[in-house]
């Protein structure tokens, strides 16, 4: 019978200054081969500011829209179904696709 690996464990520290999280209300998403840039952000109209940046690669960002959908799933089986919020109204900050 071959032997499991042994599982190791990894402590993670949390610094004081993001215990208390950040607070976003928009979302821009960027990327080039290598990399998804989030920018979460607060738009509080006439001027909006980012809160926090994600960098991760393609493979880490497979994962957490897989883990994202699995926890969304989870809490509309526990909680009920959410409706999607309507799109804001078009921000003159940020990136916009041609139409």
């Amino acid at each position: 019978m071959a032997e499991q690996p042994a599982k190791k464990e990894v402590k993670v520290s949390f610094p004081e200054n993001l215990r208390g999280g950040v607070y976003s209300n928009n979302m821009m998403i960027t990327h080039t081969k290598e990399e998804f840039i989030l920018d979460f952000m607060m738009i509080t109209p006439p001027v909006g500011s980012v809160t926090a940046r994600v960098v991760i690669s393609p493979g880490h960002m497979k994962r957490m829209v897989s883990a994202l959908k699995l926890n969304l799933d989870k809490y509309e089986s526990k909680f009920g179904k959410l409706a999607e919020a309507p799109e804001p109204p078009r921000s003159t900050i940020g990136f916009h696709p041609l139409e």
